[in-house]
């Protein structure tokens, strides 16, 4: 880490940050290094936009939180909190309290407009009855996540929706992999119950 008093923000080669390991990148981060930022940038914000627009629903609304998410970790930066173990479970871990703090403010009334929620995956244009009803499924699932508990809706978009193995989660969400299995079996059971009673 450079303790030089003169230019905290310092820049290196982009070509060479892209092709380097995680560490030596995160190394920079933390010396405020513009290319380095950049660079986890384009390694996380899709993965962290995927994961806060499953919980919330809402395209416009995640690209914001995802925002929120990478000032909330140059904050924690700067103040000298951040990450001890796992850069990723650390961020995602912020994307959680951001979807935590949401809920609370929005009263975990999630609604989404068919017309406003992206397809999960394309229909020919011939088959626009298949594509509403892919529409309708996703919406259906959305809606059912969000009325599980915070930590089993988060387990189930880490796991089924983000293809995150148990210990993975576990590390993201500061749990044992015990935790997360029991948080899983859980989640599970209640979709199956919530999305029986939709089909009714």
């Amino acid at each position: 880490m450079n303790s030089g008093p003169s230019n905290p923000t310092q820049t290196s080669d982009p070509s060479t940050l892209s092709a380097a390991s995680e560490e030596e990148v995160l190394a920079r981060v933390m010396v405020f290094d513009e290319a380095a930022l950049g660079e986890i940038y384009d390694r996380y914000e899709e993965r962290i936009f995927a994961y806060i627009y499953r919980r919330i629903g809402d395209p416009n609304l995640a690209e914001d939180l995802t925002a929120q998410v990478f000032l909330k970790m140059l904050e924690a930066i700067r103040k000298g909190n951040a990450w001890h173990s796992s850069f990723s479970g650390w961020l995602y871990r912020i994307a959680h309290n951001l979807v935590i703090d949401q809920y609370r403010r929005r009263g975990r009334a999630t609604h989404v407009s068919i017309d406003d929620a992206p397809t999960l995956s394309t229909a020919p244009a011939d088959e626009p009855a298949k594509a509403a009803e892919r529409r309708l499924d996703a919406e259906n699932l959305r809606k059912a996540i969000n009325r599980l508990t915070d930590e089993q809706a988060s387990v189930v978009s880490l796991r089924f929706l983000g293809g995150y193995s148990i210990a993975e989660v576990a590390a993201m969400l500061d749990k044992t992999e015990g935790a997360v299995k029991a948080l899983q079996y859980r989640a599970v059971s209640n979709l199956r119950r919530l999305l029986e009673h939709e089909m009714l």
